[in-house]
């Protein structure tokens, strides 16, 4: 590859960085090329783009973001290097998850970044599968907002309807 091919590629991860907010970085290495296939079309299903880069391309284009991610030249960018970007950033997760089901402790985690906060190392994995969209956080404060609402409409009706029958009972009762 040219440097000009290089530079060209460098700059086209650097404005696929910069489109996708969620971005995960995995180690597919030592999985056959069907089990890569496998990954690649179930990828492909979930809305999620998975691509291998070099690890110095990778460092060139994450060094023109806005955002420093000097902590994964050191743990993140060793080795064999994929990229998984995406929309939401839990997707790429649970799809790292229901892979492993099919094949041992394979695709490898090897960092993140959501929203351009970094996630590091396999144990950060589980924290952002219960991670919650934005969509979902939205809706549950919605959810929160209208229901003290909600309670005091319930009660207004029911109570208006549990007070006329007091009121008719008492008219009818005998004295």
């Amino acid at each position: 590859m040219t440097r000009e091919e290089k530079h060209k590629l460098v700059e086209e991860l650097t404005v696929k960085l910069s489109q996708f907010p969620h971005f995960y970085i995995t180690d597919a290495s030592g999985m056959t090329v069907g089990q890569v296939n496998k990954l690649r079309k179930l990828c492909y299903h979930k809305g999620v783009e998975y691509t291998v880069f070099k690890n110095s391309l990778i460092k060139k284009a994450l060094a023109n973001l806005a955002t420093d991610y000097t902590p994964f030249d050191e743990k993140v960018l060793k080795g064999f290097s994929g990229i998984m970007f995406s929309e939401n950033g839990k997707t790429p997760a649970q799809l790292i998850k229901d892979f492993r089901k099919e094949v041992a402790d394979k695709p490898k985690f090897k960092g993140a970044s959501i929203d351009s906060s970094l996630f590091i190392g396999e144990e950060n994995l589980e924290v952002l599968i219960n991670l919650k969209s934005r969509e979902e956080l939205i809706g549950d404060i919605i959810g929160l907002l209208q229901s003290p609402a909600k309670n005091v409409i319930s009660g207004l009706t029911s109570g208006g309807g549990k007070l006329a029958g007091i009121l008719k009972t008492l008219s009818e009762k005998p004295e």
